[in-house]
């Protein structure tokens, strides 16, 4: 919990930039593209509001998720990096229903944070050897507090691995509610776990340039 606070943002990075993917997790349901259910939350109130967002960490895909085809998944590395310009979604929701998602993120594992002490410090782990174990703080937007949560480990210390065709297409169209098919197109051709593994083409078609 975090003292005298009800609602936070959560930003989203990875495929809950789509709105409809995202509300899975709040109120539940299959993702279009996804091979599981999810359990949403206690609370299934919709946000508050929601706001474009720049992160200045390193995007990056990797494992293999078994809800997305055995492919990767988005991260954000621990470091700041002001060259870094990773698009993100942000949420206004209730504490609760952030930890909710957080779980959810994590295969329903049960774990305990102080969001005071991520405040504090900037970062957390909350559980070593899960995916999205470790919690950032990334500052405030009308006096709410901005967190997201992304793996234990840094970019180069885990192999990257290109994510699904639905998993991408996914995190594209939630983006083509704000960005041009040519902003996207170059955001992503560079990205660890996409250069080299998509070809210009395949990017391309997937975006519908």
């Amino acid at each position: 919990m975090i003292k005298g606070q009800k609602y936070v943002w959560y930003a989203s990075y990875g495929s809950n930039i789509n709105s409809h993917r995202f509300l899975c997790y709040i109120q539940g349901g299959k993702p279009e593209g996804s091979s599981k259910v999810e359990t949403g939350c206690k609370d299934p109130s919709l946000p508050l509001d929601e706001t474009n967002y720049i992160i200045d960490h390193p995007l990056y895909f990797a494992k293999d998720a078994g809800r997305w085809d055995f492919q990767g998944v988005a991260f954000i590395g621990l470091d700041k990096d002001e060259t870094s310009n990773t698009l993100s979604k942000m949420y206004l929701i209730t504490v609760e229903q952030f930890l909710d998602v957080v779980k959810q993120e994590n295969n329903g594992i049960e774990f305990e944070i102080d969001l005071n002490e991520v405040k504090i410090h900037g970062s957390k782990i909350f559980r070593e050897h899960a995916w999205y174990g470790n919690m950032l703080y990334l500052g405030e937007k009308n006096e709410y507090p901005i967190f997201t949560f992304t793996s234990p480990w840094g970019i180069d210390e885990i192999k990257w691995k290109k994510p699904s065709n639905p998993y991408l297409k996914t995190i594209i169209t939630g983006l083509q509610e704000t960005y041009t098919n040519k902003e996207i197109y170059e955001y992503f051709k560079d990205k660890p776990g996409i250069k080299g593994e998509y070809s210009d083409e395949e990017l391309a078609k997937l975006i519908s340039l």
